[in-house]
Formats: structure tokens, C-alpha cells, sequence
């Protein structure tokens, strides 16, 4: 087992389960296991480790390497530390098979850390370090509920010239994805039997005709709305609540929305676009936000010359783009150009198998160890 490999092993085995996905005080909720064991980890290896509190007990991970002689310019590398709930406890059993290791986490995102780590130490006890390039790993919390680490640390002010954020892109640089608006629609009707409904006013009859017309015609229009690395932004209505019973006309309903939104586009530029629609078609309904956080679209200049740098040594001809939202938006919008970065593939995030390439984790690290030692 290579050194990247042990380190993802151990960071596997220590449970970091967002606390949004579990009960109060349940033994694998929150970061604080794997921050303690990084904190050590990065300090015997001659980092200078800081940590951030977020949240109580919960806090980002600070590790730093300085350059031989003045600091001239700054790189984040940042992965998140949290992961979803587990399938099973099986899950906390780090497994080799087959080439792929095995675990929550294992690609959404502590096989990004464990690269971006050990590509670090590996500067740090070697002869080749830059001379004016500070290097810092940023382990954040909270990315899977409320990106409330990378708020925090974006508020703090710290300034850098890229931020790396690692989600698995299959070693692709990512300067693009989309933002995410979560939005609850409500009909309000009147209530009557169910045997006399023409006394009533039917919540669930007025909200199918709202659901068709997202589905359809506003739907249709975004497909027509591109961009070059994202694609169209889309619309999902994804849950629908209304009505008692059979036999009592629906005085209320609601459904919530997914919509994902392509840079340009603002939540309050949405907001007003689905309430012209609406007036259009004479329908009435309120419209709220569920999400307390806003997820914004996030573009980065793929001319700017670190991103060209690291597209070089990639070996990669032109950025790509995401549909899922990161804590790269957050940070992007904080002042510090971002990017995504990281082994593994997205769709085995999440998964009950959750698994991660040894190839490309290896790949990924010798990749980050060669951009670093790349910079001045």
C-alpha cells in the first residue's frame, strides 16, 4: 500500500458524516475525528497546522507550507472533509479489490485530500520547494449540507492567487459549474366536501397546472439556454405535498424546486422570471427559498496563468464543466479564483459501493506534486 493509499485508508476508517444527515450526538457525526488526526499528521510532517472554528466542534483545517524566500504568491488546496451518511458500517472498512479502494469517502472527497496531502509532504521533505509560492491545504467542513467551512474561511479574508478545490473530476481541471436554487411553490384554495367540489377551490388542481408548465414550456425554454462548458440550466420539481383526504377538497399545496443555474443567472434574476411566467399564464402562487445559503454559479478564467499552467501540466487542451455545485463557488465569490480539481469519478459519490480508482488516485497525486513543484 503506497503512502497516498494508507493515508486514504486512514481517513476512510474515521467517520466524518455531515451532522445535517444524522441525530444529535450520533457517534459518526462531525469532522472532528478526521481535522485531529490531519492536524497531527500535517504537523509531524513539518506543516505549520491551524484550525478554524466553523461551527462548536467543528472547524476547518489550516495547513501550511511556507516557500523557501518571500511569499509572492498563495495556492489553496482544498477538498471537503465531510461525506453523506453511511450505506452500512462496511463503509468504515477501507477494502482494496480489483484495483479500487473501497469506502465513504473514498472519492467524495477524502481521496482528493489524501492526494493533495501527500503531495505536500512530499515538498515538504524533499530538496525541490518553491522559492516564492505559499502552499495550503484547506480541509473544509460542512460541504455536503450548508457550505458553511468554506463561508467562513471566504469571510475571513484570506487572500490567494487560485484556490484548487478537490472533487473527483477524473483528473480533469474544472473552471465551471453550475449553481443550485432550491424554491417551494404554494396554491391556496378553499376547502368543501368532497362530494359538492364546485363549493370549493382545488390547492392540488391549480399546482398541476403550475408542475406542467415548469415541466413543459419552462423547461423548453432553458434547453434553449447554453453555455459552452455547462450545457442548458434545467428545472426539477421534486417533491409535491397537498390535500387531507379523499373526500375533502385541497385547500393547500406546495412543491419544491431544483434549479440549476448557469453563470450570468442570479436566484433574484429566477425569482422574477418564474413569477412573470406564472402572471402569463394567469396562476397564482407564493414563492419562497428553502436553502438558507445561496449556491452560485461559478466561472473562472481558464486564461489566467496558473490555470494555464496547470491545464499544461495536465496535459489538457481546454477546461471542462460540471453540473454539481462545490465549495469552489463559494470561495470564487470570496475573491480567490478557483478551480476544481481531484481523482475518482462523481458517480460513485454517494453510491452504497463508494469506490475510488488506485490508479487514479496515484495519478492524482503525481499530478499535484509536479504542478507544485512547477511554481516559482
Amino acid at each position: 500500500m503506497t503512502r497516498t493509499q494508507k493515508l486514504l485508508a486512514e481517513l476512510i476508517a474515521l467517520p466524518s458524516v455531515n451532522p445535517a444527515f444524522l441525530p444529535a450526538g450520533h457517534p459518526r457525526s462531525g469532522e472532528h475525528r478526521v481535522v485531529d488526526f490531519l492536524t497531527a499528521t500535517a504537523a509531524k510532517a513539518g506543516l505549520d497546522v491551524d484550525q478554524q472554528q466553523v461551527f462548536p466542534q467543528r472547524c476547518n483545517l489550516i495547513a501550511q507550507l511556507s516557500p523557501t524566500g518571500e511569499v509572492r504568491q498563495r495556492i489553496l488546496l482544498a477538498p471537503h472533509l465531510d461525506t453523506v451518511d453511511v450505506a452500512s458500517e462496511d463503509q468504515l472498512v477501507p477494502a482494496i479489490k480489483n484495483g479500487r479502494l473501497y469506502g465513504r469517502g473514498a472519492c467524495d472527497t477524502k481521496g482528493s485530500a489524501a492526494a493533495m496531502l501527500t503531495a505536500i509532504f512530499e515538498l515538504a521533505e524533499g530538496k525541490v520547494r518553491p522559492a516564492h509560492t505559499e502552499i495550503n491545504f484547506l480541509g473544509l467542513i460542512d460541504e455536503e449540507a450548508g457550505q458553511g467551512g468554506s463561508h467562513a474561511f471566504a469571510e475571513k479574508g484570506f487572500k490567494a492567487d487560485l484556490a484548487i478545490v478537490g472533487e473527483p473530476t477524473l483528473l480533469q481541471l474544472v473552471t465551471a459549474h453550475k449553481g443550485n436554487l432550491w424554491l417551494k411553490l404554494e396554491t391556496h384554495g378553499k376547502a368543501a366536501h368532497g362530494s359538492c367540489p364546485e363549493l370549493g377551490k382545488n390547492a392540488v388542481h391549480a399546482m398541476a397546472r403550475i408542475v406542467d408548465l415548469l415541466e413543459t414550456k419552462y423547461a423548453a425554454q432553458l434547453r434553449k439556454r447554453k453555455h459552452p462548458l455547462l450545457g442548458n440550466a434545467t428545472i426539477n420539481v421534486g417533491t409535491i405535498q397537498g390535500g387531507v383526504q379523499a373526500n375533502i377538497v385541497p385547500s393547500y399545496c406546495s412543491i419544491t424546486l431544483d434549479r440549476r443555474t448557469l453563470p450570468g443567472e442570479t436566484d433574484a434574476s429566477v425569482w422574477r422570471e418564474i413569477q412573470a411566467l406564472l402572471k402569463q399564464h394567469n396562476l397564482m402562487a407564493t414563492l419562497g427559498n428553502t436553502k438558507a445559503s445561496p449556491c452560485l454559479p461559478m466561472e473562472t478564467s481558464s486564461k489566467l496563468p496558473l490555470v494555464q499552467q496547470f491545464l499544461r501540466v495536465l496535459g489538457q487542451r481546454k477546461p471542462q464543466g460540471v453540473d454539481y455545485f462545490c465549495d469552489a463557488s463559494v470561495l470564487a465569490h470570496g475573491g480567490i479564483p478557483s478551480i476544481v480539481f481531484g481523482p475518482g469519478d462523481i458517480a460513485q459519490a454517494h453510491t452504497a459501493d463508494e469506490w475510488i480508482s488506485l490508479q487514479s488516485l496515484e495519478r492524482g497525486k503525481d499530478l499535484m506534486v509536479k504542478f507544485l513543484k512547477s511554481l516559482p
